[in-house]
């Protein structure tokens, strides 16, 4: 079986390039085909590596690089005169070099084994990643790295590396858009508008936490900004921004989940956590000193409500009328930031959103779409008070809201 496969509607290039290409392993062979043939070869062989010879028509090279991409091969772009558009373009579809019909017989032949040697390291890590996904190290569905291991893979990194010019943004959906596929966007938006070395995590929900070097505080804006350009405005977005300077990950987590908070509370997409000079009181957090001596309390309180009552009780509620409403999708999550339960069909989408604001309080706001009334409304509760009975029934008038909005 071949290794290596050109593919080119040129005989002449057969010719030519076979004494060109100089082989320096006994395993390795070569095939060659036409642009008519080259998906069914590819598909069957799955070889190494595809030189592909460019048509007269790129539009058609650059269809073939989308298909080959999808076996996992190395592509090397053999091109008749160089064009740095079309060069670029077939980068963006994803080839690994490219040379000229004019090259040398020896960066022809470097230029191949180069290649055939990345694509042997790419199915190493290929097996990685398997095994890492399959153990719950990294996300499935997202690529990022897990929640039940970020901690320790960013707080290594941090070890490992000089961060103290970096970064850490924690973002999430604000949850008041009106598209069905929030996560997904979100996964897309992050990977479209990180660099390749900054490490990112899922935190639970569609909150992600993105950890930058060398960029600090405008470096982490500007990747929001990428992000909330890619989401075009489907849905917004909340970012809270910590500088790593000296911090270990946790206490730069905290600093930005803080950070988080408030621009969930406010008008703004983006709050960076700072201090006033020397001051020990920070920016975002304007409260009296010895309440925010009791942060650690309030927290820990708010915890376990988040653990006894909330969760329990969306997830009670959703399996109590997932099959009671027809053509009604309900969704929920919960997490430390907000908790959101929110019901769609083809009529109406609603949405309930907790928010616990840091200390004593938790902000509950309910929205159903296009409705200007009453029932659109917010409601502050004091997390003392927060049980599993004023929860339910607060659902319970909210499902019930829902139901007159679709009969």
């Amino acid at each position: 079986m071949s290794n290596i496969l050109l593919v080119t509607n040129n005989k002449k290039t057969v010719d030519t390039f076979a004494g060109k290409l100089i082989l320096l392993r006994n395993t390795d062979r070569v095939a060659y085909c036409d642009y008519a043939d080259a998906p069914d070869i590819v598909f069957a062989n799955n070889p190494d590596l595809v030189i592909l010879h460019e048509n007269p028509d790129f539009n058609k090279t650059l269809n073939l690089i989308k298909y080959i991409k999808t076996r996992n091969c190395s592509i090397l772009l053999l091109i008749d005169n160089y064009n740095r558009n079309n060069v670029l373009n077939a980068y963006d579809e994803g080839i690994d070099d490219y040379f000229l019909t004019t090259s040398d017989p020896s960066e022809i032949s470097i230029r191949t084994i180069n290649c055939i040697r990345n694509n042997n390291r790419k199915g190493k890590t290929e097996e990685y990643l398997k095994y890492m996904k399959k153990y719950g190290i990294i996300s499935e569905l997202s690529g990022f790295y897990g929640k039940k291991y970020a901690v320790e893979v960013f707080e290594d990194s941090l070890l490992s590396k000089d961060y103290s010019k970096g970064a850490l943004i924690v973002i999430t959906a604000d949850e008041d858009g009106k598209t069905n596929d929030i996560q997904q966007k979100m996964i897309n938006a992050i990977k479209h508008s990180i660099r390749f070395n900054d490490l990112t995590a899922n935190c639970g929900g569609t909150k992600y936490a993105i950890l930058t070097d060398n960029s600090g505080a405008q470096g982490a804006v500007a990747v929001v900004e990428k992000i909330r350009g890619y989401i075009n405005g489907e849905f917004s977005v909340k970012a809270g921004i910590c500088e790593i300077k000296n911090y270990t990950y946790q206490l730069a987590e905290k600093k930005a989940m803080c950070a988080l908070s408030d621009a969930m509370l406010s008008n703004d997409e983006i709050v960076i956590y700072a201090k006033k000079g020397n001051e020990t009181t920070d920016d975002w957090l304007d409260v009296p000193s010895e309440t925010t001596n009791n942060y650690k309390l309030f927290q820990h309180t708010f915890r376990r409500k988040l653990e006894k009552v909330i969760t329990p009780v969306f997830y009670r509620m959703q399996k109590n009328y997932e099959n009671e409403l027809e053509n009604t999708k309900i969704e929920q999550y919960t997490d430390e930031i907000q908790s959101v339960f929110r019901m769609t069909n083809p009529k109406q989408t609603s949405l309930l959103k907790l928010i616990y604001t840091g200390f004593t309080k938790v902000k509950i706001n309910i929205n159903h779409a296009g409705l200007d009334s009453p029932e659109n409304r917010e409601i502050i509760i004091s997390v003392k008070s927060l049980n599993a009975q004023m929860l339910t029934d607060i659902l319970e008038s909210f499902i019930q809201e829902f139901k007159t909005t679709i009969e």
